[in-house]
């Protein structure tokens, strides 16, 4: 088994990657403002466009931490997820404790696909009865004016 699993995500990105990642400055000019002005009105600026404040969040996945970089608005969002992530790959590697980190992730990742598409599923199939229960309901209501 490597240590693979136990190195921050962005110290596994492409070097360029990581670079981008952890030396974005946080007020970045935008283009506009790069540009120069070459309308008449020398008076006028294009307004910034605020950028989203990023913050690095450390989260614990099946007792293994990484770091993941978050939109700060997002981060309560986030912990839900990693809470949902976390529990469900605990009790993956209960039924399974000899698994390595990198299977049980992977483990993991299928099932929760799995539960997301039998939910797709679920939702087309309501849909449809939706769609049949009101073509019903259509034909019922013209038969009854039909007669009355």
């Amino acid at each position: 088994m490597t240590d693979d699993h136990k190195k921050p995500i962005e110290k596994q990105l492409p070097n360029n990657q990581t670079q981008n990642t952890a030396q974005q400055p946080k007020n970045v000019a935008t283009a506009a403002s790069i540009i120069p002005n070459t309308s008449d009105q020398t008076n006028t600026k294009a307004p910034k466009v605020a950028e989203p404040q990023i913050k690095k969040v450390d989260i614990a996945i099946a007792g293994v931490n990484y770091p993941i970089y978050c939109p700060v608005h997002e981060q309560e969002e986030l912990h839900s997820a990693v809470s949902y992530i976390n529990n469900y790959a605990l009790d993956l590697k209960r039924d399974a404790p000899s698994l390595s980190q990198e299977s049980l992730l992977v483990l993991c990742c299928l099932s929760l696909y799995e539960k997301i598409h039998a939910n797709q599923r679920t939702s087309e199939d309501r849909l449809q009865q939706d769609k049949q229960s009101e073509a019903l309901l259509n034909k019922i209501m013209k038969d009854a004016q039909s007669i009355l």
